[in-house]
């Protein structure tokens, strides 16, 4: 079968086309790491430092040192890779269609995880997981194993988002970052300690009564300046008065300040701006460099339609979640912490306006990893010591199997990265002698084929066959 068969080529002829020597190409991809490494490294942790507010201490004695940690890692991730690669064709005198993927990654992987800092392994480590099931579902795709769901990222979406609201109403549900997370997006109001019903809020304020409210009523007249001339803000500043001042709030409801209407369309109208200047701070960089070449260019991108969906993907979140609660306790006449998941589920349409298959993923990787732990604490699973390390270097491992054998089923964002990461050299790889195996490896690198000098090469002919048939020798 063929994709039971070996290549009998040595490691120049697939892998490190660029040198026929393995210690020289270990070393470029080496020196392109460390570099790349520390670039990205650098500004991160010295932003991160900075709203910290750290103190001088940290940037004296801790700073350097931590970025060099996580440079050393990402180096050893992207070097290693490439001995392992050479190091497995000398033992196996070929190459598998597992070998130069997955069987080279895996011990570089988990080599490069130790050598960081334990504090960071457990986020890689879900960032990778998350990664590699993305890759398999798209493998299975392909192969016509699964058959995927339209708008699948919204239906998952909506049934994590189910779950951590559910954890989140609930009294020992979420803690740490996904807790403060959480609360900052929903509001305060939505995090009880425990199920409150109608009989146990005697000790609450006071509705404002119909005499207190003309009070204020005639009160702010008086105060408004009588002109006639008025801005849109004052109008739309008056109807929002109007709306938080008459409107119906249930005995239930923990937002004293606002009725349930003006509570919806506050929680909307504050993540919008949140998700807005999200997406405005993403383009700044792009637009301070078009500032000088195409300043025509820059208002466009304050402007355009994409910087209003995340916007509108908070907004609606929020605002969804919200007033189904507000719902569901004029409905049922409690505030029960199930009203969690049916409003969860709900608000999880809101992702129509920015659909992220890595954003439904990542967040269902985080769940599982809650869940995990909380079935760890309650003692119905068990717990596997370095499981971390292990998840990172499979997760890494299915990932480079992918950007060896089928780039094209790997995150397009994640390719760029090694790219980056190698300064171009993972797309010299010879892929065409790999399609022997049948996941097309040479599909997105077609016409490519690389020069290799023949007094290196191993099997002439099959090396350097071309596309359409002929032979190049150099």
């Amino acid at each position: 079968m063929a994709a039971l068969s070996k290549l009998p080529h040595n490691c120049y002829e697939i892998g490190h086309t660029w040198s026929p020597s393995c210690v020289h190409s270990a070393a470029d991809v080496t020196r392109s790491a460390l570099e790349v490494s520390f670039k990205i490294y650098a500004p991160l942790y010295l932003i991160a430092a900075v709203l910290r507010r750290r103190k001088k201490d940290y940037y004296i004695k801790k700073l350097l040192p931590e970025i060099l940690w996580s440079t050393s890692f990402l180096t050893a991730n992207g070097g290693l890779y490439i001995v392992f690669f050479c190091i497995l064709r000398k033992l196996l005198g070929g190459f598998y269609s597992w070998s130069a993927g997955f069987g080279s990654a895996l011990p570089a992987s988990y080599i490069a995880i130790l050598l960081e800092r334990k504090s960071r392994r457990g986020l890689l480590t879900i960032y990778m997981a998350n990664l590699a099931t993305e890759t398999l579902f798209r493998m299975a795709v392909t192969r016509g194993i699964v058959k995927p769901i339209k708008h699948g990222e919204v239906l998952l979406f909506s049934i994590t988002a189910s779950l951590y609201m559910f954890f989140l109403r609930s009294k020992d549900g979420l803690k740490g970052f996904a807790f403060s997370a959480l609360k900052f997006v929903i509001g305060k109001e939505e995090i009880p300690t425990h199920s409150v019903t109608a009989d146990h809020v005697s000790m609450r304020p006071l509705e404002r009564t119909a005499a207190a409210i003309e009070a204020e009523d005639s009160q702010a007249s008086a105060e408004r300046p009588r002109s006639r001339r008025k801005t849109l803000v004052a109008y739309a500043r008056e109807l929002l008065e109007s709306i938080c001042k008459r409107g119906p709030r249930h005995r239930c409801c923990k937002h004293y300040q606002d009725n349930c209407i003006s509570y919806c369309i506050k929680g909307f109208v504050r993540m919008f701006s949140v998700g807005y200047l999200i997406q405005c701070c993403l383009k700044v960089p792009s637009a301070f460099r078009q500032m000088f070449s195409k300043p025509s260019r820059v208002p466009a991108l304050f402007y355009n339609k994409e910087n209003f969906q995340l916007g509108a993907f908070l907004g609606s979140f929020v605002s969804i979640y919200k007033g189904t609660s507000c719902l569901l306790r004029w409905v049922r006449n409690i505030d029960d912490e199930l009203h969690a998941l049916i409003a969860g589920f709900l608000a999880g349409v809101s992702m129509f306006f920015y659909k992220s298959t890595t954003i439904s993923m990542y967040l269902f990787s985080k769940l599982v990893e809650t869940m995990y732990f909380k079935g760890i604490e309650a003692g119905q699973f068990p717990y596997f010591p370095h499981a971390d390390t292990v998840i990172y270097a499979v997760s890494t491992a299915i990932c480079f199997q992918a950007a060896v054998m089928e780039v094209q089923n790997l995150r397009p964002s994640y390719w760029k990265f090694l790219l980056r990461l190698t300064k171009g050299r993972f797309a010299l790889m010879n892929r065409h002698l790999l399609d022997v195996f049948g996941t097309q490896a040479s599909r997105d690198f077609k016409g490519f084929v690389p020069k290799l000098d023949p007094r290196y090469t191993t099997v002439p002919s099959q090396a350097l066959l071309l596309p359409g048939g002929e032979i190049q020798l150099g």
